[in-house]
């Protein structure tokens, strides 16, 4: 008996996948390290995957 495959997951088009990045704002703190912050895809909130798609549903008879 094959082992079933595991559906692949689907990359969210917005990001393609790279979901939350490192931005730098400028300079450096007093210990020298590089300031930055973390922004997340709206769209995916920071998953880097999207949800099944539903309206092709209808289309069924």
């Amino acid at each position: 008996m094959t082992d079933r495959a595991t559906p692949s997951p689907r990359i969210c088009p917005n990001c393609d996948g790279f979901a939350s990045v490192a931005i730098t704002v400028g300079g450096r703190d007093r210990r020298g390290h590089l300031r930055t912050i973390t922004a997340d895809c709206p769209a995916c909130q920071g998953t880097g995957t999207a949800p099944a798609r539903r309206d092709r549903e209808g289309a069924r008879a």
